[in-house]
């Protein structure tokens, strides 16, 4: 009778065990599942960003703004190349080359890095966004000394107004960062040198 006793108190204590050792079992389970589930979701909500990711109107902006600036250092070249251009004019034709040339070779990178599609180059612009007619620079080669100076502080303004206007629109509408900063910069720069133009222009 006592061994009796014993087994069945023996096999009460056994299954005991079992069923603790399954609830354990399946708590172990089922925590882990919901840690998974949750990290799964925070993964899946964070936005996905592509940093510096080039939309057209960067591209356009890249593109169109090197055959600006390109047309820029053609005009500087040119005035100072010629004699008796006044020396604070000529200063200024000294200091848009130094800074164009170098932005030119960045956006080259950029378009290069950015794979644009071949119809969207404006390397051949010759006209709007404050680009120089053929006829205009023309009449800057055939000018010299002051004449020379008067015109090419007047073409000049013109066409850095219309590198302000391109530069605030792909502020408005890119997505590069870099390119957008760039052209922050334009409009800063550019702004400040209109302004000495036109001082420069009353003074001649």
């Amino acid at each position: 009778m006592k061994d009796k006793n014993l087994y069945f108190s023996a096999l009460a204590l056994s299954t005991l065990f079992a069923f603790t050792a399954c609830a354990a079992e399946s708590g172990q389970v089922a925590e882990p599942s919901s840690s998974v589930h949750d990290s799964g979701h925070h993964a899946s909500s964070a936005p996905a960003t592509e940093s510096g990711a080039a939309n057209s109107a960067d591209m356009s902006f890249a593109s169109g703004m090197k055959a600006h600036h390109q047309q820029a250092l053609d005009m500087s070249e040119d005035l100072l190349s010629k004699e008796d251009i006044p020396q604070e004019v000529r200063e200024l034709a000294e200091k848009i080359k130094s800074a164009q040339g170098p932005e030119i070779e960045l956006m080259n990178s950029w378009l290069a890095d950015w794979k644009m599609p071949q119809g969207m180059d404006h390397g051949q612009m010759n006209h709007g966004d404050g680009m120089i007619s053929d006829e205009d620079i023309a009449a800057l080669k055939k000018a010299e000394g002051t004449s020379a100076a008067r015109l090419f502080l007047q073409q000049m303004i013109t066409h850095h107004e219309g590198a302000v206007d391109m530069a605030k629109t792909e502020v408005d509408q890119g997505s590069d960062a870099e390119a957008i900063k760039l052209s922050k910069n334009i409009i800063e720069d550019q702004n400040r040198e209109i302004q000495e133009m036109k001082e420069l222009l009353s003074g001649l």
